[in-house]
């Protein structure tokens, strides 16, 4: 006999933009949302009964109504917003989960100014938070960034490592690390100014990745998280993936030219793969 374990549905790729007015300039944003609920559903699958199912394009509605009323510039603040909503007009939910991306967009520079009105999308870089919340409980607060594409050309260095018969990797003192960062923090309290907690931890993490002496990027990777928990008490544990972009070095002494390591092959695939969890 099949028994339902668990289950939960929703919307993904909800694709907001939202401009706010001001009498001198315009605030631009553009999210994308996904809702994700548990609740009392079985009969849904076992009996084909939708009468406690929410239609997810009502889900895809729910965001674009919250977001018209809501006052707050935070993926975080908004997620509960529309956590709150969903909870609160349907009792058949148990939990409601909500995960918002958000593109770096910033005023347009003009004449070396922010232009008012027009915008410009600065990088490839997105802002996450997965925000969750069981009836009756406290809210449960994840945010972090992707793709946040950095690189340093000094203080970075790879040697001592194991060697056989398969290696053909020189060691190096001197190289270049670059890496597209993924990082994901959990905060430990949920009434927290989000917006300013995540500008000083985006710091932090960017601030340290340029002043550590690296060894490797293990190295960097848990420099850079134990920086975060010492400076921001709200935060219980980091987790981090730090792709090895490579840089190698390109050889030119065929053509009778030195490279003192100046000169390098960028290389997208294959790359390393690094991760770690750091907790308190």
């Amino acid at each position: 006999m099949a028994t339902l374990a668990e289950n939960r549905y929703g919307k993904s790729q909800v694709r907001l933009a939202r401009v706010k007015r001001h009498a001198d300039r315009n605030e631009f944003q553009e999210w994308t949302v996904q809702i994700l609920l548990r609740g009392d559903f079985e009969t849904s699958f076992t009996e084909g009964d939708n009468s406690k199912v929410l239609p997810t394009d009502t889900m895809k509605n729910t965001v674009y109504s919250v977001a018209r009323n809501s006052k707050t510039a935070c993926v975080e603040a908004f997620a509960m917003e529309l956590i709150d909503f969903l909870l609160g007009r349907n009792t058949q939910v148990s939990q409601a989960e909500v995960s918002v991306a958000e593109k770096s967009w910033e005023p347009l520079k003009v004449s070396g100014s922010p232009h008012p009105t027009a915008f410009e999308q600065t990088s490839g870089e997105i802002q996450t938070t997965k925000v969750s919340r069981a009836r009756g409980a406290k809210f449960s607060v994840v945010s972090g960034l992707d793709n946040l594409v950095i690189l340093k050309t000094a203080d970075s260095a790879f040697e001592g490592y194991v060697r056989d018969s398969l290696t053909t990797l020189p060691e190096t003192s001197d190289r270049l690390l670059g890496t597209s960062l993924c990082a994901n923090w959990t905060y430990g309290v949920a009434d927290l100014d989000f917006c300013t907690k995540r500008k000083a931890i985006r710091e932090i993490l960017l601030g340290t990745f340029a002043a550590h002496r690296s060894n490797s990027v293990q190295h960097t990777l848990y420099a850079m998280a134990e920086a975060v928990l010492k400076s921001v008490p709200e935060v219980e544990d980091v987790a981090l993936a730090m792709p090895n972009k490579h840089y190698l070095l390109a050889d030119l002494s065929r053509f009778g030219q030195d490279n003192p390591n100046e000169i390098f092959v960028p290389t997208a695939e294959p790359h390393g793969y690094i991760e770690a969890r750091i907790c308190r």
